[in-house]
This record gives structure tokens, C-alpha cells and sequence, in this order.
């Protein structure tokens, strides 16, 4: 099948072959350092992936030697000083007194995905570009990948909701010592930790990472890969079981009574490959009565 693509953007390159969207941080002369532009065009990237029923899968991964070396800092001393940036319309961001941070935005985009995202990362990863993994649902990574959560070394905090994500991820022991050191560290420290599923050399990353996506296409139902998304995700979060039971129980009901279960059943008692009618733009049921998303203040 023909690549197409998506979206035309100025950092991102946003391109569909065979149901797989790959997601490129397109900025390879500055290892693909955060940008505002950067940031505004990642929310709207997701958008587009998210309306498309053609995208079964995101893969995100990035051009040239760096996956993203974290936030551009062509600002200098200011660079994180929102009162003294003028180039960006960050009072648009400004909530209570307070501005949003941009790659927080980006990370509470990624979690209300509708399709299962795999970060395929090949290079530097450091700051925002190890922070905007953790709401991906599956980290892959080269050999030659670098990690850094250097927020304490810059004088900021960490950032992107990670200090919600990174400890689900790794334990609240390790998510500690990499944000107080603020040290890179290697792969397969990665690995050895737990951020990262697997690790491959830089020329079978982005195949690996095809491959896993082409199980998720070929095998799954999509309504009910994004419902899981949603109750993995927000299950993690929950303070009691019953809260996982309840929306379990709405999404067993809704999806049973399905098109599309029908054809899982028959697809496996017929020996074939499944042809899912359903679809994530109108076939999403509301298993969340009620569930409005926090307000920032």
C-alpha cells in the first residue's frame, strides 16, 4: 500500500501505510529539540490520528540520530521563563494565573488517544523527549537511544505529567534517583528499569516496531483496542477495583451486543483472518456516564 500523507506540518511528519501512522519529530538539525511549534503540532497530530479510522496504530519515533533532545534552548537563561518569552502565544495557555505547560498538554493529548500509541525511539531522548514517552502505551528503543530526566540539572522541575506517569512505569525508587541526578543514561539501563519493552539495533527499531503495531491492525477489534486504552489507562489512577468493575461491566454489555463481536466469534470458529465492522469515529460507546476530565486551576 502507498504512504500517504496525513497532515502537512513544519516539525512533524505525519505519514499512513496499511493502517500504521508514523509519527517523525521532524527537526533532525537540532536533534528535534521541543519547540512551541513543536508542541501545538503534536496535539493536533493526535487530533488528526484520532479522526481518521484509517490509523489502527501511531508509532512515534524521530528523524535523523536524536528521538528528542528536549526542549530548544536557543531562548538562553529565559528559556523557561514564561514572562520573558514574547515569541510564543503563551497567554493562551494561561489558566489562573498560571501557564499551562506545553509538554504536559502534549502528554494529556497522548493519554486520551483512541488508538494505541508505540514509541519507537532512536536516539537521545532527554527532558520532554523522555517525558512525552510516558503516556505512549509501548516503548521500543535502538541500542544507540539515550535517556535523561535533567530537569533538576536545567533548575525546573520535571514535567509532562511525569511525575504521575513515571512511577506507574518504573517504581517511585527509580523515578527518583534519574529526576534528583538528573544523569543520561544508557538503553539498557532503560531496559534493565523498566521504561523500555525491548531493545534493537538502530536499523530493526522501526521495523520492530511496525511489526508489533501489524499484530495490534491485523488481530484486533478497534472499538475495543481504544476502550482498553481508556480503562488501562484510567484504571491506573482509580482508587478501589470497583471502579475498573463498573466500567468493565458497561464495556462487556456494549461490545458483546456488537458487530464486531459477532464476527470475532465467527472469525475464530471459522479459522479466518477477522473483518471488523466497527469503528472508533461512531461505534464508541460511553462506558464513563458522567466522567467530565479535571479542570486545571
Amino acid at each position: 500500500m502507498a504512504i500517504k500523507s496525513l497532515a502537512e506540518f513544519e516539525t512533524l511528519k505525519l505519514e499512513l501505510e496499511d493502517g500504521i501512522a508514523l509519527l517523525t519529530l521532524n527537526r533532525p538539525e537540532k536533534l528535534n529539540a521541543f519547540n512551541p511549534l513543536m508542541n501545538r503540532e503534536l496535539i493536533a497530530a493526535f487530533d488528526v490520528t484520532d479522526a481518521d479510522d484509517d490509523v489502527r496504530a501511531v508509532i512515534v519515533t524521530g528523524a535523523g540520530r536524536g528521538f528528542c533532545a528536549g526542549a530548544d534552548l536557543a531562548g538562553g537563561g529565559s528559556t523557561f521563563d514564561y514572562d520573558r518569552r514574547d515569541a510564543d502565544p503563551l497567554g493562551q495557555r494561561t489558566e489562573s494565573g498560571v501557564y499551562r505547560d506545553g509538554g504536559g498538554l502534549v502528554s494529556l493529548r497522548i493519554y486520551d488517544s483512541l488508538k494505541p500509541v508505540i514509541a519507537a525511539v532512536n536516539g537521545a531522548a532527554v527532558g520532554v523527549g523522555a517525558t512525552m514517552q510516558l503516556p505512549m502505551d509501548i516503548r521500543l528503543a535502538s541500542t544507540e537511544a539515550r535517556f535523561g530526566f535533567v530537569f533538576a540539572r536545567r533548575g525546573i522541575t520535571p514535567e509532562a505529567c511525569s511525575s504521575w506517569f513515571l512511577p506507574r512505569l518504573v517504581g517511585m525508587q527509580t523515578a527518583l534517583e534519574w529526576c534528583y541526578s538528573g544523569r543520561v543514561f544508557n538503553a539498557q539501563e532503560a531496559l534493565d528499569r523498566g521504561l523500555v519493552r525491548s531493545l534493537h539495533a538502530p536499523e530493526d527499531l522501526l521495523p520492530a516496531a511496525r511489526a508489533l503495531a501489524r499484530e495490534i491492525v491485523d488481530n484486533a477489534a478497534p472499538v475495543s483496542v481504544a476502550l482498553t486504552r481508556q480503562l488501562m489507562w484510567r484504571m491506573a489512577g482509580a482508587d478501589h477495583p470497583m471502579a475498573a468493575h463498573r466500567a468493565d461491566s458497561r464495556g462487556i454489555q456494549a461490545r458483546g451486543a456488537s458487530a464486531d463481536s459477532k464476527e470475532g466469534v465467527e472469525s475464530f470458529l471459522q479459522k479466518r483472518p477477522p473483518a471488523f465492522p466497527d469503528k472508533v469515529s461512531d461505534g464508541l460507546p460511553d462506558i464513563w456516564p458522567g466522567r467530565r476530565p479535571p479542570e486545571f486551576s
